[in-house]
């Protein structure tokens, strides 16, 4: 069973960036599909983007609509890491971000860190 620690979260100004890190033990990044999510206060978890693995050095990454072009999911496989880089913060991306692994052959992320709070203020 894989267990997930976040951190990088702190407060920023609008248009700062912020890199969360996300790391792993217990198991290895590629044998799950990583995602990170956030949850804003009085609203549900939402996805922000997520990262698989198609073997060898192949990988594929998806995003929210909202975060497209500002925030970079990556990892450093050698460190069982899994990173999401944050550019240009808006207020609206204030929210306490969640890593999160699932495997591959079901739907349900079952995997969750304890999150980082991620401050933007205008």
């Amino acid at each position: 069973q894989v267990q997930l620690v976040e951190s990088g979260g702190g407060s920023v100004q609008a248009g700062d960036s912020l890199r969360l890190s996300c790391v792993a033990s217990g198991g290895t990044l590629e044998t799950y599909v990583m995602g990170w999510f956030r949850q804003a206060p009085g609203k549900e978890r939402e996805f922000v983007a997520s990262l698989r693995w198609g073997g060898y050095t192949a990988y594929y990454s998806d995003y929210a609509d909202s975060v497209k072009g500002r925030f970079t999911i990556s990892s450093d496989n050698a460190k069982n890491a899994l990173y999401l880089q944050m550019n240009s913060l808006k207020p609206e991306d204030t929210a306490v971000y969640y890593c999160a692994a699932r495997e591959r052959s079901r739907p349900n992320y079952a995997y969750w860190g304890q999150g980082t709070q991620v401050t933007v203020s205008s």
